[in-house]
């Protein structure tokens, strides 16, 4: 994997807010002046990262894993030690599926109604393998989302989703609050 320079991602106009930034040079990125990437962070190959109006923030040591994708018009945030597993696909923006409008970008807007809403992945987050997390989703900081799982509603702090919808199963250690503690004071952070 290929990870594009400091000098490269300034270029393309990529907001960035420290050291150790990795992005994969198979990456797609959309709107890079909308797209704020905080230190260490990785983004692998085959990631798809399109901000629209509400823009894309990705705290520090943020990692998203092959193939994901970030997509829509509302602001999406993933904060500090979040991470994607691959294939996850969070979207801030939905089409309306009722029929009563249509549907897709090609089709002006007055023709379409979209539900475009900000999303918020908190710290110490994890999403497990294809996950989909739909717009307005709001996941609280240290929860867990299992493979395959289909997010449709806010997940409390602490708490392990799985299924389709999601549902919470059990909860999860706050041990990692902790390790951050450590981290920061190994000099770290």
């Amino acid at each position: 994997m290929v990870m594009l320079t400091g000098d490269d991602l300034n270029s393309l106009g990529i907001n960035i807010r420290g050291e150790g930034i990795r992005i994969s040079d198979k990456a797609s990125l959309y709107g890079p002046e909308r797209i704020f990437v905080g230190a260490n962070t990785r983004i692998d190959d085959f990631c798809v990262i399109s901000a629209g109006l509400g823009g894309i923030t990705l705290g520090s040591f943020v990692h998203i894993a092959v193939g994901c994708a970030l997509i829509g018009e509302g602001e999406i945030i993933l904060e500090d030690f979040s991470g994607l597993s691959g294939r996850v696909s969070v979207y801030s923006s939905s089409d309306d599926y009722s029929g009563l409008s249509l549907t897709n970008p090609t089709v002006p807007g007055k023709f379409r109604k979209v539900d475009s809403r900000p999303v918020r992945i908190g710290r110490h987050v994890i999403v497990g393998a294809g996950a989909v997390i739909l717009p307005g989703v709001n996941i609280g900081a240290g929860a867990a989302v299992g493979a395959l799982s289909l997010v449709t509603r806010d997940v409390p702090p602490g708490v392990i989703v799985a299924g389709s919808p999601a549902r919470p199963i059990s909860k999860r250690s706050a041990n990692v609050f902790v390790l951050e503690k450590q981290l920061q004071d190994d000099g770290f952070v």
